[in-house]
């Protein structure tokens, strides 16, 4: 079996570390020119916690994490306001660390047998049954048994297969951005706390990492999802106003080509493949940087898509089977998303104070426990199953 994925990002790195290691021919496409830099500091724990413990990707994960203990709200004054316990936000076990370092480590995982190119992505499609004829944007070629859209919110496979992306990509009000920074000084204050701003409308959030570096992140409303061509000046019309260390940041901000910027969105799609297409990863259940939970569902759909490829002797049953599996996962989790805008950034007064009540409460033992188990979600052997029946060597891959 051949395999083309497009997207070397968690879900596509992920899933050809799975399929190659199980024999299968892997081409993975990047239309990055080199490795990404920018990103978020992301929770891996649940679905991809396990995933990263059945891939035996722990001790590299491991050694590339920060110990954040707790995030604290502070005023336009920089005065504290509320604390939240990291567990809460991820709860235990779980492991923080830089978009970028995981998407390191899975890429040093991969197989030498992986054909991994950057700056390529694919222009046109044509499914001919029994295979996937693929033109790359380098006037390339390929002929493949399996193609595999693992290229985020904005992905081409998707466009190219299923339509624009107006049908499918659900915007929800808010735009997002994130950089790092050198700054000594702001870094040695953080003290290896997570500092958000508790503010209407707008938020931002600051942690220290090695080196003297800082990363921030951004989410605040807006009516429109038009993505800026500026992303640095629109953080400064945007975020220009507030105090404490605000105007600070905003000096030190990289060039807009050193920013991530996208809008907050949501992926719904009635099925997430045709033919011997399928989609994997933010490409068909983005679940938005409002429900935390993107990396690990990712490297979770990733795996029960290898797993099913791998056990099926049906490529389309393979394909129904990963989305019976994984649909129900996916839905939960974006339901969580869509309702947590309004916790992250109030949109008034009330909801801020009605906040702050809130995460007082969360303080209390019978509190914290109900507000842990809403964002781990229902406790899930899925993945740990999966390996287990792996290890009996349970049905090829194809």
């Amino acid at each position: 079996m051949k395999a083309l994925i497009c997207g070397a990002g968690i879900a596509g790195l992920a899933l050809a570390n799975r399929l190659s290691v199980r024999g299968v021919e892997v081409v993975l496409l990047e239309r990055s020119p080199v490795p990404r830099t920018q990103g978020y500091m992301i929770d891996v724990f649940g679905h991809g916690y396990a995933t990263a413990e059945a891939m035996g990707l722990m001790p590299a994960i491991q050694e590339a994490a920060y110990h954040l203990e707790e995030a604290i709200l502070v005023d336009e004054r920089g005065r504290h306001r509320a604390s939240l316990p990291m567990s809460l936000l991820a709860p235990s076990p779980s492991l923080d660390v830089m978009r970028p370092d995981l998407e390191r480590v899975l890429r040093e995982s991969l197989p030498t047998s992986v054909d991994l190119r950057f700056g390529t992505t694919p222009t046109a499609v044509e499914d001919r049954g029994g295979s996937v004829w693929v033109v790359l944007d380098d006037g390339s070629e390929l002929d493949v048994d399996l193609l595999v859209g693992a290229d985020g919110l904005h992905s081409t496979v998707r466009r190219l297969t299923f339509g624009d992306e107006s049908d499918y990509v659900r915007y929800l009000g808010f735009h997002t951005a994130a950089f790092t920074f050198h700054d000594q000084e702001l870094n040695e204050a953080l003290d290896g706390r997570f500092l958000m701003t508790d503010t209407i409308g707008r938020l931002l959030g600051l942690y220290g990492l090695r080196d003297h570096r800082v990363a921030g992140f951004t989410i605040h409303r807006s009516e429109d999802p038009t993505v800026p061509d500026d992303p640095r000046a629109a953080l400064c019309a945007t975020y220009g106003g507030m105090g404490w260390v605000v105007p600070q940041v905003l000096r030190k901000l990289p060039p807009p080509s050193e920013i991530y910027y996208d809008q907050v969105a949501q992926v719904t799609l009635p099925h997430w493949s045709s033919g011997r297409c399928v989609l994997v990863g933010d490409a068909c259940f983005a679940v938005s940087v409002l429900a935390g939970q993107g990396a690990s569902m990712a490297m979770g759909g990733a795996y029960v898509l290898a797993d099913q490829l791998r056990r099926i002797p049906s490529v389309d049953q393979a394909l129904a089977g990963y989305e019976k599996q994984w649909r129900p996962v996916v839905e939960r989790t974006q339901r969580a998303g869509r309702w947590s805008g309004g916790f992250f950034v109030p949109a008034s007064r009330a909801s801020l104070l009605a906040r702050r009540a809130v995460l007082r409460a969360v303080q209390l033992p019978i509190i914290d426990r109900v507000a842990r188990a809403a964002v781990a979600g229902t406790p899930s052997d899925l993945i740990p199953a999966l390996h287990r029946s792996e290890s009996t060597g349970e049905g090829p891959a194809q």
